[in-house]
């Protein structure tokens, strides 16, 4: 029996560089950042006081005033992507059988800021004040529930919390799902929104942020020999998934393959990589058996490439160490560097980018990478797009908690 083929029929997202996809690509790709100082809160007692913040988003495009008030920032962006993303499919809430149409979404925190904001009522207003909103607002899977109810998906509905790896690990149960058969119509992806006072200063205080207060449209600087952290972002990125003969014989739009998917676990420290990338190679291998391919066949790694001393090299290992003397003919790049690090949200929209590159041909930028660092010595396509062919490519997203995912997406033959 052949196995069931899943292909990507819809696309949205909200990111630092715009809250549409050929606005965001357009941008990526003329080298803009997504990068600034952040607005939404007073900064000035922080060390560090920039970051990928989405700075125009607008819920009420999507959301009437009594649901805004009902959500949380980060299930804002999730069903504002999401319902893009469905728009942008052709399908229609109710259409065909609701029971084979579900919903699979990742966020590495959920709701940080209602849960800092219900924090300083307690205090100041006590108890009885906090809101009876509080809990349906900040748990990790309140955005693939209201997901779920806007577009009257009864099928398999669950959400993923990996940090980093959310969004690509709830893709490949995505992916499982539809393989399975049970399900034919999935909506996936990640988001998050971390950039608050609280997620700002943990990070800085664990000291994994670049502290370039003074330039930071240059911070995010991936596989840089002065590369000193990665930016904290925020945004979201969804997909439809479909079952191929489905998609086909509705006649919609097809923008790539999903081939394969693998994982794994490092075992060895909750923030910190394995040295040699063994973790990250080994989901990298898995998604390539998963899709019954040989490592040759990659054309582009979108990698996960956030800008910290330990991981960029850990990566680059990983990539040698699974494809050998191909690691060479492999062009590689970071969108960290032009949006920072999404966390739970950066698997979405970084297959985003992976599928925007086979769709049009150019390997997007790794932007201020300038002079590559010790131990990284890939094809890194750094600074401008390069114009290649690309049938096939990986994304990777690698989280705290040694979290491992990988995702391989390809033209459909």
């Amino acid at each position: 029996m052949s196995q069931r083929r899943v292909v990507v029929t819809g696309m949205g997202l909200v990111s630092p560089l715009g809250h549409a996809v050929d606005v965001f690509w357009e941008k990526y790709l003329a080298g803009e950042s997504g990068i600034r100082p952040v607005k939404r809160f007073d900064v000035s007692a922080f060390s560090v006081r920039f970051g990928g913040e989405c700075y125009d988003f607008d819920p009420g495009t999507h959301l009437d005033r009594r649901s805004r008030q009902r959500v949380d920032r980060f299930a804002q962006f999730a069903i504002c992507a999401a319902l893009d993303a469905f728009k942008n499919s052709g399908l229609e809430p109710g259409a065909g059988d609701p029971t084979r149409f579900g919903v699979i979404t990742g966020s590495g925190i959920g709701g940080l800021q209602e849960l800092e904001d219900q924090h300083t009522r307690l205090m100041n207003k006590g108890p009885d004040r906090v809101s009876a909103f509080t809990i349906p607002k900040l748990m990790v899977n309140a955005a693939s529930g209201n997901i779920s109810i806007l577009v009257q998906a009864q099928g398999p509905n669950t959400a993923v919390a990996t940090a980093c790896a959310s969004a690509t690990h709830a893709m490949g149960d995505a992916l499982s799902t539809i393989r399975s058969n049970l399900a034919d119509v999935m909506i996936t992806g990640g988001s998050e929104a971390a950039l608050t006072p609280i997620g700002l200063a943990s990070f800085a205080t664990m000291k994994a942020l670049s502290q370039r207060n003074d330039d930071p449209t240059s911070a995010s600087r991936p596989f840089d020999r002065d590369r000193d952290g990665f930016v904290l972002g925020e945004g979201a990125g969804m997909f439809v998934f479909e079952e191929y003969e489905y998609a086909r014989k509705r006649g919609a739009q097809i923008y790539a393959e999903v081939l394969g998917f693998g994982m794994s676990g490092d075992a060895y420290h909750i923030t910190q990589p394995l040295e040699h990338g063994q973790g990250g190679a080994r989901a990298m291998t898995l998604a390539l058996q998963n899709a019954r391919m040989s490592p040759d066949r990659i054309d582009y790694i979108n990698a996960h490439g956030t800008g910290t001393p330990l991981g960029d090299v850990a990566e680059s290992v990983a990539i040698r160490t699974v494809f050998q003397a191909h690691a060479d003919k492999v062009s590689v790049s970071s969108t960290k560097s032009a949006i920072g690090h999404l966390l739970g949200a950066s698997g979405g929209v970084e297959l985003i980018a992976t599928i925007q590159a086979l769709r049009f041909g150019v390997v997007p930028p790794t932007l201020n990478l300038e002079n590559p660092g010790e131990g990284c010595d890939l094809n890194y396509t750094p600074l401008t797009p390069r114009d290649r062919r690309i049938k096939t490519a990986i994304s990777n997203s690698f989280g705290f908690g040694g979290h491992n995912a990988s995702i391989i997406v390809g033209k459909v033959a």
